[in-house]
């Protein structure tokens, strides 16, 4: 089964972990801040993360367990909605852990709901990278390259979408939010910023991917308006040589060639025998040679020579039916 762009990029974010214990907290935060739930049950407090990705929950399970030092418990359940999924459950059990954790990361809980994080985690460029990184693996996806650029975080809290719009943009990055029912969606839409923000999160090799994805697309545009131009050209050039003969035609037929200047006869006999050559292509094969403008210049002759012999001939038949009324 083939996977989707958005999967194989945190499947290469679940293997960074980071040695700066700041930085590990940064990226909890954001872990805990877009996915986590804080369940209290009398006396006592449990963290729950859950996910369908088993790198996703290696990844937590590290993180927490090298930055806190703790035991975690990990319930593994069938995906009720895939009988080849599954459901990966980590808890924290111990109250007094799970309230270190979140003092760590700076969180603050209402309703057993965990807000948005205080900026103190993320005061370095460092962690505001850790951050994002978090906030992807929870709460972001992207969108197949080879179809259109879209990178999106989905989080129902506007100030948690306003945070991490102001800390993308922190890297000059244009990251703009919108409503989707009840979400709020942080966004980007334009495959160079979508690059950045790969860079940002240290994608790197998503980000070359991507690169590759883009540079197929653009040669692929280039050829494509390459053949739209060439086609245009070629349909004004059977357009224009098309009334030319009609011209050509309709002054041989009706008039004949034999007031014509030498200049005007040869190119007009050149372009019926040669009703698929260019205007540089006829000039060439005249003696002696004339550039395209002269070409252009004589058959406006012609075209001129034929609407005027048309109108006339109106005027004659016009003429004719007076005179028999």
């Amino acid at each position: 089964m083939r996977m989707s762009f958005s999967k194989n990029v945190k499947d290469e974010l679940a293997l960074q972990i980071n040695q700066a214990r700041h930085c590990r907290i940064a990226e909890l935060a954001a872990i805990l801040a877009y996915g986590a739930e804080v369940i209290e049950s009398k006396n006592h407090l449990f963290l729950r993360l859950q996910t369908e990705t088993i790198g996703l929950a290696r990844k937590y399970f590290t993180l927490m367990r090298k930055t806190f030092n703790i035991n975690i418990d990990v319930l593994v359940r069938r995906n009720i909605n895939s009988k080849d999924n599954q459901i990966y459950i980590l808890i924290v059990k111990d109250k007094d852990m799970v309230l270190n954790i979140l003092q760590a990361t700076k969180q603050i809980i209402t309703d057993g709901r965990i807000g948005h994080p205080d900026q103190i985690v993320t005061r370095s460029a460092c962690c505001k990278r850790a951050f994002i990184r978090g906030a992807f693996l929870r709460s972001g996806s992207m969108s197949n390259p080879k179809k259109s650029y879209h990178l999106e975080f989905v989080t129902e809290d506007e100030e948690k979408a306003e945070l991490l719009s102001e800390m993308i943009s922190s890297f000059y990055l244009d990251a703009k939010i919108v409503k989707r029912k009840k979400y709020y969606v942080v966004y980007l839409k334009e495959g160079s910023q979508i690059v950045d923000i790969l860079n940002v999160m240290e994608a790197h090799v998503s980000l070359m991917n991507l690169e590759n994805v883009r540079i197929l697309k653009e040669m692929r545009n280039q050829v494509n308006r390459q053949v739209n131009c060439e086609a245009a050209n070629i349909t004004k050039t059977v357009t224009a040589a098309s009334k030319h003969i009609e011209d050509i035609l309709f002054i041989r037929d009706n008039v004949g060639f034999g007031n014509l200047d030498k200049g005007l006869y040869e190119i007009a006999k050149l372009r019926i025998e040669h009703p698929e050559a260019s205007l540089k292509e006829l000039g060439t094969m005249l003696l002696p040679p004339i550039g395209k403008s002269g070409v252009n210049h004589r058959l406006r002759k012609l075209s001129m020579m034929a609407e005027y012999f048309r109108e006339h001939k109106e005027e004659n038949i016009n003429d004719k039916e007076g005179n028999s009324n």
